[in-house]
């Protein structure tokens, strides 16, 4: 089974940046769709952002455009989410996942079902 585990989580400050990582345990990039949920408390999952296998193509929520980008580097085999301009709305345990499907095109925060495998979440905290 493939497993996700994402790292860079922590305690930031409102207008700060942190750049959260996803390894996946085997070479999937290359033909699984990646994404990054997050889920606060009390709310529902939320999507976030979603990066086709070849890289060139990604799609945001719009409260994160322009702050956050989502990237895959084959040679590493990861997944990076660089958020930066934190807000403590942006506050959630952020989740990586990976769909064996072809690019969707578009993502909502219905669009967990599309995902095959999960990583365990990392907490990202933003104080204003």
């Amino acid at each position: 089974q493939v497993r996700l585990v994402e790292s860079g989580g922590g305690l930031v400050q409102a207008g700060d940046s942190l750049r959260l990582s996803c390894a996946p345990s085997d070479r999937i990039l290359s033909t699984h769709t990646m994404a990054w949920f997050r889920r606060a408390p009390g709310k529902e999952r939320e999507f976030v952002a979603a990066t086709s296998s070849s890289g060139g193509n990604t799609y945001y929520r719009n409260s994160v455009k322009g702050r956050f980008t989502i990237s895959g580097d084959h040679a590493k085999n990861a997944v990076y989410l660089q958020m930066s301009s934190l807000k403590p709305e942006d506050t959630a345990v952020y989740y990586c996942a990976a769909d064996r499907g072809g690019w969707r095109g578009t993502y909502g925060d219905y669009a967990g079902r599309l995902f095959d495998y999960w990583g365990q979440g990392t907490q990202v905290t933003v104080s204003s």
